[in-house]
């Protein structure tokens, strides 16, 4: 009997030790893996280097959030008094292309790099949460210059994703075009921890660094709240869009006026690059529409 139970004892507690190291294990590398996603490895800034090329006249300036961060940010005055907000993606800084498309067209243009991106302060992302607070510096910034009567906004992956939630909030952004945002923060989680053991430690350690909940950045929860102003759903039809069903959950979601555009076999924020000419055609008709009422 002695022995019985002594061999029990002995199983029980190895069970016991598997258990605790596998608890472990997952506890320190979900961990990392989240801290990793709250911070960004950091990016040169942009140079600019395409509108000295092309003669686009821009000035560098700094944009300062509510919670006291520092943005670096591009801006160019508008020719027809509307200013396009330049919202980049996760791990990403400004576009110039983008920016060039923009000027080139009459359009006045501000990009920033984000929070914790570029050449800005901070050194956390929440993808789309605190984030809305350098919109909201960038919408005041916008408004408070000379000539810009109007403000629309682009933004791609995680900067469109921001703008929705922003855009919901305030009706001075008054045409949104949104390429390649994320349904909600949580579909992101689940498409890049596709281990669904490790996913409630992710959103533990996440809302535990960063104070934001998981919830608080659903823009497909939100997008209807824009109308009665124009949004224009963007999106290449391969990989996590396809997974999230990304650009037709957003589009369906989004009341009127609304526009979509999906394109086969074309990779995350791939768009602009596939079809310059078609891109620009399209994003700038959208917006001398619904900003310069040229319809």
């Amino acid at each position: 009997m002695k022995t019985i139970r002594y061999w029990l004892n002995l199983f029980s507690a190895a069970v016991l030790f598997v258990i605790v190291g596998i608890l472990a294990v997952t506890l320190i590398f979900t961990n990392r893996w989240t801290q990793s996603v709250l911070h960004p490895p950091s990016r040169t800034p942009p140079t600019g280097d395409l509108f000295k090329t092309e003669g686009i006249e821009f000035e560098s300036v700094t944009l300062t959030t509510e919670d006291g961060l520092d943005l670096a940010a591009w801006y160019t005055s508008p020719q027809n008094g509307a200013v396009i907000l330049i919202a980049h993606g996760y791990n990403d800084n400004r576009p110039e292309s983008i920016y060039a498309m923009f000027v080139e067209n009459g359009y006045g243009a501000l990009a920033w790099d984000f929070r914790a991106h570029g050449g800005s302060d901070g050194g956390m992302s929440t993808l789309g949460y605190y984030e809305r607070m350098d919109v909201e510096a960038a919408l005041d910034f916008a408004l408070a210059q000379e000539g810009a009567e109007h403000v629309g906004a682009w933004g791609g992956s995680m900067g469109a994703a921001t703008l929705i939630l922003s855009a919901a909030e305030h009706p001075e952004i008054e045409a949104l075009v949104a390429d390649s945002a994320y349904p909600s923060l949580e579909d992101v989680l689940r498409l890049n921890m596709p281990v669904k053991l490790f996913q409630p430690f992710v959103l533990f350690w996440g809302e535990y660094y960063s104070g934001a909940g998981i919830d608080d950045v659903n823009p497909v929860g939100i997008i209807g709240k824009i109308s009665p102003r124009p949004v224009f759903v963007i999106d290449g039809w391969e990989g996590g869009a396809m997974a999230m069903n990304s650009p037709y959950r957003l589009y369906d979601a989004a009341n009127e006026p609304k526009e979509i555009w999906v394109k086969d076999g074309i990779p995350h924020m791939g768009m602009f690059a596939n079809d310059p000419a078609q891109y620009q055609s399209k994003v700038v008709h959208f917006f001398e529409a619904w900003l310069l009422n040229k319809k």
